[in-house]
């Protein structure tokens, strides 16, 4: 939707509580931006707009004075550390509609905790929430979510919260493993479905009924025809990225490997559609790591088309590899989220490096001429994610 925004219109009542010359006539048509034509007067405002409307076949005038959006704002580099363990990761992002603002709702690595060894500091971790009042620019650190889930052993792990929203409530897939182990990732996980009607508090619907009990890492798309779908790493089989259906965030089928998206071993699946096409990303799990990028007409058949993310950015906490992403989109513009461990010398901290991780973002461009992706990490990222209309869907899916 194409709007003519002409703003200060003398002649005009301005009945607008925050106070007068901020008058705005709207025009709209379809179109990819926004214009906006600064008129002196009311009646060649008039005029230009019933020439657009001549010339488009359209109505003409169809309201007036509108708010305009708030502007864009610099994101902070780094996004967002967590102020308890300093291992922000695996990050989700949704509008919580009742607070009026953004959820980050993240793995907790117990990065700054002593005396751990070998994965104990990536296990025993909770999920950890931030917000953010001002469009995704900046966040606050807010607490923790507490999940109902009384099979959980005293010493749980939970990993790689997805979050999506239905009719109202909140469902969450996140990885469970039952203890804190250092010796390595040999142990059972699955993916839990939780549901929440604030995003704080989480009770237990189910345990996912996928082939292995080495799944991990869950990625959810509202589909066109109302169902869902989830893909997921399968540890079991080389860690393949696997897909499962459902009717109603409830009822799982597995459907098994999906086919394109195996090329590497790789987890975090991400999908969301945008600019005519279905997309996913995954991170790869080996050097040389990045975020391989996947293009698809139908999500069923995928195409490897790129890496995002691989090459180290010059910012700060961002001179290294990005890892597991997450999209959101906002206004037909999209803003890729990850994470890095900034002290890392490779791909990963488990290999001797630092253990500290901050949230990034980056704004997605799409590469028309060659129907890609891409994303410069070193340049400013300017963000205002507005509420989506519709919270089921609007946010993947554009």
């Amino acid at each position: 939707m194409l709007e003519l925004l002409v703003r200060n219109a003398p002649g005009v009542r301005d009945n607008r509580p925050d106070g007068p010359g901020k008058n705005i006539l709207l025009v709209p048509f379809r179109g990819p931006a926004i214009l906006r034509i600064p008129m002196k007067n009311l009646a060649p405002v008039c005029a230009k707009a019933a020439l657009l409307a001549c010339c488009f076949g359209l109505p003409g005038l169809v309201r007036a004075d509108a708010p305009l959006p708030a502007a864009d704002r610099i994101a902070a580099k780094p996004l967002f550390r967590d102020p308890v363990y300093d291992g922000a990761a695996d990050p989700t992002i949704i509008w919580n509609s009742r607070d009026r603002k953004w959820y980050m709702l993240y793995t907790n690595r117990r990065a700054n905790v002593p005396g751990l060894n070998g994965v104990a500091w990536i296990h025993g971790t909770p999920i950890g929430i931030a917000t953010s009042s001002d469009g995704g620019a900046s966040w606050q650190y807010l607490g923790v979510a507490r999940i109902d889930y009384k099979d959980a052993v005293a010493d749980k792990t939970y990993w790689a919260p997805a979050v999506v929203e239905h009719d109202g409530l909140y469902h969450m897939y996140v990885v469970y493993v039952p203890g804190t182990f250092a010796d390595g990732w040999n142990h059972p996980r699955d993916i839990l479905h939780l549901t929440s009607r604030d995003l704080l508090s989480w009770d237990y619907q189910s345990t996912l009924p996928l082939e292995h009990h080495k799944d991990i890492d869950a990625g959810v798309l509202h589909m066109p025809d109302g169902t869902w779908r989830l893909w997921y790493k399968d540890e079991a089989d080389g860690s393949a990225c696997h897909f499962a259906d459902s009717p109603d965030l409830y009822n799982w089928t597995d459907r098994g490997k999906s086919p394109g998206l195996s090329d590497r071993a790789g987890e975090a699946p991400v999908p969301f559609h945008w600019k005519g096409r279905y997309w996913l990303l995954r991170d790869i799990t080996s050097p040389p790591n990045g975020l391989a990028l996947y293009r698809s007409g139908d999500a069923l058949d995928w195409t490897r088309v790129g890496t995002l993310l691989q090459a180290p950015g010059t910012g700060p906490d961002d001179k290294a590899v990005g890892h597991h992403p997450e999209v959101i989109l906002s206004n037909d513009r999209a803003y890729l989220f990850y994470f890095t461990h900034p002290g890392s010398r490779g791909g990963s901290a488990v290999e001797g490096n630092s253990r500290r991780s901050s949230i990034q973002v980056v704004e997605l461009k799409h590469d028309a001429a060659h129907d890609v992706l891409t994303a410069d990490r070193d340049k400013p990222t300017m963000i205002n994610l507005q509420p989506p209309a519709d919270p089921e869907s609007q946010s993947k899916f554009n």
